[in-house]
């Protein structure tokens, strides 16, 4: 029986791959066990929770890219974590350990890595992270979304495949149609969806809010849905007041995205590269806005990638207090052509089959377990 621990976290560019891994594996052989590892307060613990699979806890975190006395507990983390995972390998023993990214994974990729279990390691975005970089030379298969990302990986490492992003069900199955329906659109209703990633963004968050409140009354087929994060929605909330109406949605979080994009016209968000995959694969239009704050301004690379081949557009976020955000809007909403030709050519970056490689790879390693381990 296949038996697969899967890890990787810190915001749901790095989980929900990990979680879309685990629902095709399931899809494919019903009988497979699967248990994720990640830390014990991150975001990876509850939507793994509320994806339906068990979750063990392993403590780790990232490191500053500042000065600062967290990186000495990080680093201690870092030479003593890798421990702790190799407790939950031992129980659980797995035939394959697989990682989606982030520091949350270093720990279970590397222990499995030095017990001589089978490792592979999805890489989402253009330019790699640190831990990434660093378990690459260990890893039994690297697989990326994007082909660049080979270059910014070290020399001693096993040959890249690059096998597109894996999605959560839904995002090629839901038709606009059906997604507008399920929301209770009106067909006039011209849908705008905006949300800076699974934590929120505050400055996507003012520019939304203001939005809201200056166009919409003047726009009555705008409607237009907003997730600024759940530690930022009670003061959204506040901004928002009485201006709130049916056509102006203010979320916490959004879980079920595939429905909410799938119906939207435009589309305002961080340039994350499973976003841009979700982008893609529904053919929208959308303006990215990508976030300085990443380590290697991976967004900025992700976003560029599109832009330069006329398949979204961009807005540096200091420009978004200065009604650029609005004007671009604007701009999009009165040109049906502009918008149509960004669909297309956004849809060129799709890898529809991106779950169907990952699978055959994964029953590649599988084979690779070893028959006289003592599990």
């Amino acid at each position: 029986m296949m038996r697969i621990l899967l890890t990787g976290g810190g915001t749901a560019g790095h989980i929900n791959p990990a979680i879309a891994i685990a629902d095709t594996i399931k899809r494919n052989c019903k009988e497979a066990e699967i248990a994720f590892v990640g830390t014990p307060e991150g975001m990876e613990r509850r939507l793994v929770k509320e994806a339906g699979y068990s979750f063990f806890p392993v403590r780790v975190q990232g490191f500053q890219r500042s000065l600062s006395l967290k990186n000495l507990q990080a680093a201690w983390l870092a030479l003593t974590s890798p421990r702790a995972a190799a407790g939950i390998i031992t129980d659980f023993c797995p035939s394959l350990v697989i990682g989606t990214g982030g520091y949350v994974c270093w720990p279970l990729l590397r222990a499995a890595a030095r017990m001589g279990i089978p490792t592979a390691l999805h890489e989402s975005n253009a330019v790699p992270g640190l831990a990434t970089r660093r378990l690459a030379p260990y890893m039994d298969a690297i697989w990326l979304n994007f082909k660049e990302t080979a270059n910014a990986l070290p020399a001693h490492c096993v040959s890249p495949l690059q096998v597109g992003n894996p999605l959560r069900q839904g995002f090629s199955s839901v038709s606009r149609a059906v997604a507008r329906q399920e929301l209770k659109l009106r067909e006039q209703d011209f849908m705008i969806l905006s949300f800076g990633g699974s934590r929120g963004a505050e400055a996507l968050n003012d520019a939304a809010l203001h939005f809201m409140k200056s166009s919409l009354p003047q726009h009555p087929q705008l409607y237009h849905v907003h997730a600024c994060g759940e530690k930022h929605y009670e003061a959204c909330r506040q901004v928002l007041g009485e201006k709130k109406s049916d056509r102006c949605v203010l979320l916490p979080y959004i879980s079920k995205m595939a429905t909410y994009m799938s119906a939207a016209d435009i589309i305002v968000c961080r340039a994350g590269a499973m976003t841009i995959s979700e982008l893609a694969l529904c053919g929208k239009c959308a303006i990215l806005v990508p976030s300085p704050h990443v380590a290697g301004d991976h967004q900025r690379k992700n976003a560029e990638l599109l832009v330069n081949n006329g398949a979204a557009c961009l807005l540096e976020e200091q420009n978004l207090p200065r009604n650029k955000l609005e004007n671009l809007i604007f701009s999009l909403l009165k040109s049906e052509k502009e918008r149509v030709s960004m669909q297309k050519k956004i849809k060129k970056f799709a890898t529809p089959d991106a779950n169907a490689k990952i699978y055959q790879q994964i029953l590649l390693l599988a084979e690779k377990t070893k028959a006289d381990r003592n599990c």
